[in-house]
Order: C-alpha cells, then sequence, then structure tokens
C-alpha cells in the first residue's frame, strides 16, 4: 500500500514532531488538536525547527517552504478519515488514546492504517478496540523526533505483514531506522531507559548523591549525553512515571516499582521542563537542582 496522506492526532511535543519529518519527506499531513491555539503554537514550532535545519545547511530554503505547505491542520478528528495513514500522538493515557481511536473508526477508509506513538501501552489492546487490528502498529517516535534516528515498529498480534511492511519503507523514506520490537510492556528503548531513570530517582531519594552528582557521574562516568534526572525532565516526570506504572502492571515484577520521589514530583506539579520545575528548576537563566 502507497502512503501518501498523513494524519497526526495531537500536536504537541511529539505530534509536531512527526508532522515536522513527515512533510520534509514529501508526505502532505493533517495534524489535528483539541485547540486551534495549540495547532498555531505547533506550526511555530514547525518552522522554527526547520529554519534551525535550513541555517546548518541540512535543508534547502525552497524544501522548508515545500514542507510547510505540505501541513495541514483542523480541529475536526474526522477530517483525518481519508489519510492513509494515521499517528495517534496524544497523552500517555490509555484511555485517551482509545476514545481517540473509536471518534475515529466511522470516519475512516476501509484501507487506512491506523498507529499509535505510545511508549509502553500495548498495541494488541488497542487494537482491539478497533475495527481493524490486522491494520494496527505500534509506530514509536523517539524525542526530538527531527533529530532521533530511531523507530520502533511494534506489531499486535493481529498485525498483518503488508502493514509491517508498508511502516517499514516508510521509515525508509523518512530516512531513519526501523527497530522491530515485541509487544511486551514498554518495548524496547522505555524497558531498558525507563529503570535506569527510575533507579537515579532512588539514588537521589536515598541520599547516595545529589542531584549535580548523579548526573554528572553518569555523563562523565558511562560517557551519557545527559544525566538521568536531566533526562527524566526532558521527557516529562509524568511520561516516565506513566512507564514505571505500565511496566511495574503489566510484568508484575517489584523491580519496576516507581520510586515513590518520582511520584511526588508528579503529585507537585513539578513535570520538568514543560513545566519549568522538575529536578531541575528552569525559570531562571541556568538550571538549578531542586534537591
Amino acid at each position: 500500500m502507497e502512503i501518501r496522506q498523513v494524519g497526526v492526532v495531537g500536536a504537541g511535543q511529539m505530534g509536531n514532531g512527526i508532522a515536522h519529518v513527515f512533510a520534509l519527506a514529501g508526505y502532505d499531513v493533517l495534524m489535528t488538536d483539541i485547540s486551534e491555539d495549540s495547532l498555531s503554537k505547533a506550526l511555530a514550532v514547525i518552522e522554527r525547527n526547520i529554519e534551525r535545519q535550513v541555517s546548518r545547511g541540512k535543508v534547502m530554503p525552497a524544501d522548508k517552504r515545500a514542507a510547510l505547505a505540505r501541513i495541514k491542520t483542523t480541529l475536526k478528528l474526522a477530517d483525518l478519515g481519508q489519510c492513509d495513514l494515521i499517528i495517534e500522538a496524544a497523552t500517555e493515557r490509555e484511555t485517551v488514546k482509545q476514545a481517540i481511536f473509536e471518534d475515529l473508526l466511522p470516519h475512516l477508509k476501509p484501507t487506512t492504517i491506523l498507529t499509535s506513538n505510545t511508549s509502553s501501552i500495548s498495541i494488541t489492546r488497542l487494537a482491539s478496540r478497533t475495527d481493524r487490528p490486522e491494520k494496527f502498529m505500534g509506530f514509536h517516535f523517539m524525542n526530538p523526533v527531527p533529530v532521533m534516528q530511531l523507530v520502533e515498529l511494534i506489531r499486535g498480534i493481529a498485525t498483518d505483514q503488508e502493514t509491517w511492511d508498508t511502516l517499514h519503507e516508510v521509515v525508509r523514506k523518512l530516512g531513519k531506522t526501523a527497530a522491530s520490537a515485541e509487544d511486551f510492556p514498554a518495548f524496547i528503548v522505555n524497558r531498558i531507559l525507563m529503570p535506569m531513570i527510575n533507579e537515579a530517582v532512588y539514588t537521589l531519594y536515598e541520599g547516595v548523591g545529589s542531584v549535580k552528582s548523579i548526573d554528572e557521574s553518569l555523563k562523565l562516568g558511562a560517557n551519557h549525553p545527559m544525566g538521568p534526572l536531566e533526562l527524566a525532565d526532558f521527557i516529562g516526570l509524568d511520561t516516565c512515571l506513566a512507564i514505571m506504572n505500565v511496566l511495574h502492571e503489566g510484568l508484575a515484577d517489584t523491580k519496576y516499582r516507581p520510586c515513590p520521589l518520582l511520584t511526588k514530583y508528579v503529585e507537585a506539579g513539578w513535570l520538568g521542563r514543560k513545566t519549568q520545575r522538575g529536578f531541575y528548576d528552569y525559570r531562571g537563566e541556568v538550571p538549578v537542582p531542586t534537591r
């Protein structure tokens, strides 16, 4: 199946990044969100990020104009019904994702492929709530989407070979690399990454090290580009907690128990960069550790 028009549900950090890379790769993109303000902000972010690529010589000015012209927005979820491929990139809550797919179903073409950018939720379970589990897959982009090269492709138990082959080819056309993951909690990247972040929070919680010492230790001692607590703030502490809960509940192993301090930060609304406070306070010129 040839993919020409792509629908993106959600204009947040992941959604606008996905729209960005698809438009640059020559696909027509229709992006939707619940508010006009969110869509306007997303378009501004996309333009700014592509301009950054232009300034570095990675994108030609004419390609920037063409890409921006390929992106359209709508407040009506039903308008995405005629797309060849739909990528759901809403918040990491299963009830929200299920509601989106249920609202989409009456408007879809028979051939439309449905995907979710979920970082942890069961693809098989999401697919079972639709009328096309064989045309449903996990399509997990890494953040920030324009920069990161990996896309996890996750089959549900009913996903057919044609759907997998089609999305594998789409990833190739995007200039990215596909990794095939089985449908188990958090897939590959987050199955390994999130327990590491959670352990870093435990290390802070138990007083083994401060925010600064923990991050410096992993950056200088393990050659990580970002410390685990800095990375958690970048991802969003609410997302980190949601993924740890999926791991803990889905695998029933105490080693995945979310750290109480991570829960406390989320309860406080200190979710990281997006709320200006997390393990660091971002309200000044330089991030300052909060512990």
